[in-house]
């Protein structure tokens, strides 16, 4: 049986970042730990050096990370923000939540590229199901998963 493989949605921004930082990883970070490894052997007995586990534990996170990253650039999915105005992934929206009265900027985008910290909001979070599809001027409910609610307008889709 064929196991269906993860499809990633990614802007091209999210595309340039992932390539950026997997050949950060293989030009700069390996080379480095393969040092510090040489490094750390030179030192004589290996069962109690630190070192040598410290730079053996970072070798296992570079290459776990360098294998993540390789899979999703195999399987991922370009998104292109659509001409029209409605809400879709990639397109830069406008929000004012009501309750509060505050105004936000944020980029709609896959789960990958997700940063709240860079309002790029992620289209399987509460806001991004409640604003896709939605065109400026609409008025979304949107529930949490404690049972909360709070009311959203599109004041501008770019």
């Amino acid at each position: 049986m064929a196991k269906n493989k993860q499809v990633f949605e990614l802007t091209q921004e999210g595309v340039d970042q992932l390539r950026s930082e997997l050949n950060y990883l293989k030009d700069v970070k390996r080379p480095e730990n393969v040092i510090a490894l040489q490094e750390a052997r030179a030192q004589g007995d290996l069962s109690e050096n630190a070192d040598y586990d410290a730079a053996r534990d970072e070798q296992a996170r570079i290459e776990a990370r360098i294998k993540e990253i390789e899979n999703i650039l195999e399987n991922f999915k370009l998104i292109k923000a659509s001409n029209d105005n409605r809400v879709t992934t990639g397109k830069t929206v406008v929000l004012h939540f009501v309750e509060k009265n505050k105004t936000a900027e944020y980029q709609l985008v896959g789960t990958i590229e997700a940063n709240p910290m860079l309002n790029k909001i992620s289209t399987d979070s509460p806001v991004g199901k409640a604003i896709q599809g939605t065109i400026e001027g609409d008025t979304v409910e949107v529930h949490l998963e404690t049972g909360k609610t709070f009311h959203i307008q599109i004041v501008e889709v770019k």
